[in-house]
């Protein structure tokens, strides 16, 4: 639950760096005066820089650690396979578990005597 947390966290602050960067066409980072004054223009640029390759590695290494191990689960054969098939072999193995009991057939009349 946290790696997801933090995950959209991530993308929302790498999303934010990538629209700040300078681009061709001047890109965000021209509308921010403050940021070239203090830092000043190199710096800043290195500065969004390195951010965005820092949450872009943090994002795949998020990415690696919420994937499902596959040693962690462990089936056996009778556990493996999809949902609908166990689904269709209890629905097969159901209607025979909840049969009615057979009624056995009246016994036959003994045939009457003959006379001969």
């Amino acid at each position: 639950m946290i790696f997801s947390v933090l995950t959209i966290i991530v993308c929302i602050l790498l999303t934010f760096v990538i629209l700040i960067q300078n681009s061709k066409g001047g890109g965000i980072q021209s509308q921010f005066g403050a940021a070239t004054q203090i830092m000043g223009v190199k710096r800043g640029t290195e500065f969004i820089e390195k951010a965005t390759w820092g949450l872009a590695i943090t994002l795949i290494l998020l990415s690696v650690l919420m994937t499902p191990k596959g040693s962690i689960i462990s089936n056996s054969e009778e556990e493996s396979g999809s949902v609908a098939k166990k689904r269709a072999q209890s629905a097969i193995s159901a209607p025979a578990q909840q049969a009615p009991p057979t009624q056995q057939a009246p016994a036959p009349s003994p045939a009457p005597p003959s006379n001969p």
